[in-house]
């Protein structure tokens, strides 16, 4: 045995080994009980930060656990490798973003194989990779052909110098998150899916993800934002049109003064084709952010169109008025303005003049509407027929009234908006579209498909170079036979990554998207690790991405269920000096110096020890080696190994077995119950204590250290794979210990003969006894009374009465003889 553990060369030798023996692969046709474990696939950035570190160390420890325990384990890995930052880095290295893209891709699955993740790399995917992203075309065409997918004009955050739509997250002040230039809001034609059609299903089916945060639960519910109110049809002045509006408060109809529409409105676009004013004050617009926190907190501005509506029950005249803080976006891009029963309504009504009308009084008492809306429900006033109801029976009659006169009804609406999917990229999978000026928008039939991406073009920052590719653009349409042209605009990447937890249960399925079976046994993931700032998003849309996959017969509800993901845990960010770690910060920790110096699994067992996994870690030099120290510890223990000079201590080798097997419970307690790898670790820690003062004598006293020893290095497997390997080379275990059967707690070894009481005098602590298990009041009371700690407490007083506590405390009343 060397003296030294000398970390480099241990992991290198294991990893060898591990690769050769296939041990990290997932087998098909197995008998065992499966288990999918996935962590975020990572963006191929060319180098691992610790924040990956982290993440894929957590997913690793549970993946090495259920193992341990006779699961048959999926743990896969790939790369979401299209997007905008791969096109902005071969722009800036003058490479095309294929090319940079791949060459990340080898120098991150070293990194990665360098920290002994067990991977079943068989079923590595790239989402560029035409293998891959063929799929989603095919299934795209699919929705195409179901309504599901459609091309419709729509107001987008627009940057010019980089020639792309943004989304709305990418807008910062006003302006390009990339470029710094000024943001304009325009109406292009864009390719969408129909995610709305899903919206009830995807709101119903979050009670079924127990296993999930409230929080992220809450996020989404919130995101798809069911709202139930009435749809409310307002004629035009002069005019066939309508201008039709969704209120949740139809009880303050009769109180609409005026109506706002957002500027991309085509009501407002018409209005300002004979007014100057109002065509630049829509310019001023189209440059504002669309965030609904920034609208929220923005100055309140608008300009009247000129146009007028007609209340639908009373028949006035209602002004129209273009307001900045209305989004086509959301809804009809127009709403009705009651300002006596609504705070922003009310505040735009005294900027600009505009009338008052009260329609809903407090049940009790007055309000002074002169000075606030009153935004509460309560009984109706000055509204006619409706006068004295209250707002619950109002919100019904005035519903029915609308719906049987046919101005409107009784509706549902979601804030969820239908999903774009397209961008003026390069980078991405293409859309498998052929614009024919004889047959429309034509979907690539399947066997032209994939429609490959060409990868040896160079983006320059303006518009995409497929533009100017000829040989891609121009095509003989598949229907009619004659010239026409691809589209040009590829796919959201959320697209590729929505889809990537069931591929890689058929990663080699060569002839469809997913093969049933597979997804019958693997899918869905079992456990889902990844950041919280994926909640709404990238969840959301692999949720729906899923049951559009379900519909169209790829599986069934009970092959693959309804949702993917079973359960999520959504890890902390690794901060340093208090902050998130970034390159322009220049706090970041390079996780290849920590494992050139300390090894992986040091690395490995910082990033777990040092914080719960939902709560944020500070990164700490002198916790890393602190790490390190303990590992050299639990090295010297082998040190013990068959020294049983003199007799055994029973009751040392009771008390050790006990701190064993609590060890035992504990570890998978953690493992079990929110993955508290803190506290597991922290448990091991203080098991390697107990075995650092223990002295084995005779032959059981040696064989209850060696249990020790070897039970902690099987328990150190998930954590610290090589060391716990090597360590139970050394003690000679029969398998590797990372295949180890996870240890069962030997409940005989729990049981306690002997236990310790503490003691009470008029309430305070005054000692502590040792007596067994079993004691009575009576005995307690005698070995109390013989502790001499107790006894100067009981000098000259009379004792009242005892309660003894079974199992924890003797509390003795006194008072002076």
């Amino acid at each position: 045995m060397s003296d030294r553990y000398e970390a480099q060369g241990i992991e290198a030798k294991w990893q060898k080994k591990w690769q050769a023996s296939g041990i990290d692969a997932a087998v098909d046709d197995d008998e065992r009980a499966s288990y999918y474990c996935l962590v975020m696939f990572p963006y191929p950035s060319g180098n691992l930060h610790m924040g990956h570190v982290r993440n894929y160390c957590l997913g690793d420890a549970v993946a090495r656990y259920k193992r341990m325990n006779g699961f048959n384990v999926l743990h896969p890995i790939g790369w979401d490798a299209f997007g905008l930052p791969a096109e902005n880095a071969a722009i800036k290295h003058q490479r095309p973003p294929a090319e940079w893209t791949y060459a990340n891709i080898d120098q991150m699955r070293v990194q990665l194989k360098r920290l002994g993740l067990s991977y079943d790399w068989s079923r590595e995917i790239a989402t560029c990779d035409p293998a891959y992203y063929r799929w989603e075309q095919w299934l795209f065409t699919r929705l195409m052909e179901k309504g599901l997918a459609y091309q419709a004009r729509a107001e987008v955050n627009w940057c010019d110098p980089c020639h792309t739509v943004l989304a709305n997250e990418q807008v910062v002040d006003g302006n390009c998150w990339r470029c710094d230039t000024a943001v304009q809001r325009k109406n292009l034609k864009q390719w969408f899916i129909r995610i709305t059609a899903y919206a009830e299903e995807l709101l119903t089916d979050l009670d079924k993800l127990s296993g999930w945060p409230d929080k992220v639960v809450g996020m989404q519910r919130n995101w798809i934002g069911k709202s139930s109110g009435a749809e409310v049809s307002f004629a035009m002045v002069d005019s066939d049109e309508t201008l039709e509006v969704f209120t949740t408060r139809p009880d303050t109809l009769m109180g609409v003064t005026y109506m706002a529409v957002a500027a991309g409105h085509p009501l407002a676009k018409k209005a300002a084709e004979n007014s100057p004013e109002l065509a630049l004050f829509l310019e001023e617009c189209s440059k504002i952010s669309t965030k609904e926190a920034d609208v929220e907190t923005m100055e309140k501005k608008g300009m009247a169109t000129g146009c007028y509506a007609l209340h639908p029950i009373t028949g006035d005249a209602v002004p129209v008025w273009v307001a900045n803080f209305v989004l086509m976006g959301y809804g009809t891009g127009a709403v009705m303005s009651v300002p006596a029963h609504d705070a922003r309504d009310f505040d735009f009504a005294h900027k600009y003049g505009l009338s008052i009308k009260q329609v809903i009084r407090p049940l009790e008492g007055e309000w002074p509407i002169e000075d606030a809306a009153f935004t509460e429900p309560g009984q109706l006033i000055n509204s006619a027929q409706f006068d004295a109801l209250t707002s619950a029976q109002a919100k019904q009659m005035i519903t029915t009234w609308l719906a049987d006169n046919g101005k409107g009804g009784e509706r549902v609406q979601y804030r969820l908006r239908d999903w774009l999917v397209s961008r003026q990229r390069y980078w991405g999978a293409p859309i498998p579209v052929i614009h024919c000026q004889q047959c429309g928008a034509v979907p690539v039939p399947d066997a032209q498909l994939p429609v490959l991406l060409p990868t040896d073009l160079q983006p320059t920052g303006g518009a995409s170079p497929l533009n100017e590719c000829d040989a891609f653009r121009y095509v003989d349409c598949p229907r009619c036979g004659e010239r026409a042209e691809r589209e040009l605009d590829t796919f959201d990447t959320f697209m590729e990554s929505s889809w990537y937890m069931d591929r890689y249960t058929s990663s080699n399925h060569d002839s469809g998207m997913l093969d049933s079976d597979a997804m019958r046994r693997w899918a869905p993931v079992d456990q889902y690790i990844g950041g919280v700032e994926h909640a709404v998003l990238h969840l959301l849309y692999a949720r729906f991405y899923h049951k559009l996959m379900r519909d169209a017969g790829l599986f069934s509800s009970a092959e693959g269920g309804d949702e993917p993901f079973k359960n999520l845990l959504t890890q902390g960010m690794v901060l340093k000096d208090g902050t998130k770690m970034s390159k322009s910060k220049g706090n970041t920790v390079d996780p290849k110096a920590i494992i050139e110096r300390f090894g992986a699994d040091t690395a490995r067992l910082f990033t777990l020890f040092a914080a719960p996994p939902e709560k944020e870690l500070e990164w700490n030099d002198a916790g890393v080696e602190g790490g390190h120290r303990f590992l050299k510890r639990v090295w010297r223990l082998l040190e013990k190994l068959d020294v049983a000079d003199g007799e055994a201590d029973d009751a040392a080798v009771k008390q050790l077995r006990r701190s064993i097997h609590i060890t035992v419970q504990r570890v998978t307690h953690a493992f079990e119950h929110g993955f508290a790898f803190n506290v597991a670790i922290a448990a091991l820690m203080e098991l390697t204590n107990n075995l650092q003062d223990y002295q084995p004598k005779g032959a059981s006293g040696q064989a209850a250290y060696r249990e020790g020893v070897e039970l902690l290095a099987t328990m150190l497997a998930p954590f610290v794979p090589h060391f716990a390997c090597e360590l139970g080379e050394l003690l000679g275990m029969q398998q590797m210990a990372v295949m180890a059967d996870w240890p069962q707690v030997d409940a005989a070894a729990l049981e306690q003969h002997e236990i310790t009481l503490v003691v009470q005098v008029q309430g305070k602590k005054r000692g502590e006894i040792k007596v067994a298990k079993d004691i009575d009041q009576q005995g307690a009371m005698a070995a109390a009374e013989a502790n001499a700690a107790v006894q100067k407490w009981l000098v000259d007083m009379q004792i009242v009465k005892v309660i003894l506590v079974p199992g924890r405390l003797l509390n003795i009343v006194v008072k002076p003889a």
